[in-house]
């Protein structure tokens, strides 16, 4: 029986995933893999807004990761709820303040989308900062322990703190990208690829343009919000630094890197830009310089990016 590519997709992600700590010579790895699947979360959802719904760029998506951050920090203390309830409720609020910004925003092209998206970016940064008596300002705060290692104690599943929530990030990237490539042989996905091709084609098909961009908005800003959730839970603490501008430019470069069209594109695009810095400390003060002429070379080279440049090459010396 031949597997569809959805499949096959969600297949070789889950072996590697599963086979990677083999290979792993310490915990500090595990940490890392951690990392990457926190990134490449929130970069399935960009995912769906830039390769997707025709390459609308949002540079503020940063803002959508903090609230999803601070909302494990914040509903516990101030709500009594469990960690994994507040990350829920951060969800569903990063996912209703992108529908409320996203409906004048959206109806900007180009850099003007960019420029609006990163205001708004900034506007929570800036929150998160100055409001100290309650987010505790720039110096962050802590995040209570959702009880998932002690739950998993008790039915004799013993994991050090880093295995497990490399487990865990991993676990909840595949049911992100399980969802994404539904989403895209779904018939919303179809609608949004038309917008991709041609939104004046789109339209005069039918689709009605600006409730597909928002829909696609709103689900990477989820998508967004649970990355933020889930690096705040592993770190127990945070800071208004995960709404900053410089982690927008980091999700957006990641995304485009390994290709936004691909779901698994992009998380290879996360894979690199998460990895490479700790590769690149041997070269010291040269670091930023080597990141920035990687980046640039494959942008050059591989404007789909990498990944699919180079799925595309392997096709054509097998003709």
């Amino acid at each position: 029986m031949r597997l569809s590519s959805k499949t096959n997709t969600l297949l070789a992600l889950a072996a590697l995933i599963a086979l990677a700590p083999l290979f792993f010579p310490s915990s500090y790895y595990f940490r890392v893999g951690s990392l990457i699947f926190v990134n490449g979360l929130a970069v399935t959802g960009l995912v769906v807004l830039i390769g997707y719904a025709g390459g609308q760029i949002s540079l503020g998506h940063a803002g959508f990761v903090g609230i999803g951050a601070y909302a494990c920090a914040l509903a516990p203390v101030h709500l009594g709820l469990n960690p994994l309830v507040a990350a829920g409720l951060g969800a569903a609020l990063s996912g209703a303040i992108a529908w409320l910004v996203g409906r004048p925003i959206l109806r900007l092209k180009g850099y003007y989308l960019a420029v609006a998206s990163l205001g708004f970016g900034a506007l929570v940064s800036m929150v998160l900062a100055n409001e100290a008596g309650l987010t505790g300002g720039p110096d962050g705060m802590t995040v209570p322990d959702p009880g998932l290692r002690a739950l998993l104690k008790s039915v004799a599943i013993d994991l050090s703190n880093a295995a497990f929530w490399y487990a865990f990030s991993a676990v909840v990237l595949v049911i992100g990208a399980w969802l994404a490539l539904n989403l895209y042989h779904s018939p919303t996905g179809r609608a949004l690829r038309a917008l991709h091709g041609s939104e004046v084609a789109a339209r005069t098909v039918g689709v009605d343009v600006a409730r597909f961009k928002l829909q696609a908005f709103v689900i990477s800003a989820i998508y967004a919000s649970i990355s933020g959730s889930l690096l705040a839970l592993q770190n127990k603490f945070i800071t208004p630094d995960v709404a900053g501008y410089m982690h927008s430019i980091e999700l957006v470069t990641m995304t485009v890197l390994g290709g936004a069209g691909s779901v698994i594109g992009a998380i290879s695009g996360a894979v690199i830009l998460t990895t490479l810095p700790q590769v690149l400390t041997v070269f010291q003060e040269y670091e930023q310089v080597m990141l920035g002429l990687v980046m640039m070379l494959v942008m050059i080279f591989m404007r789909d990016g990498l990944l699919p440049s180079l799925s595309r090459k392997i096709r054509g010396r097998g003709q």
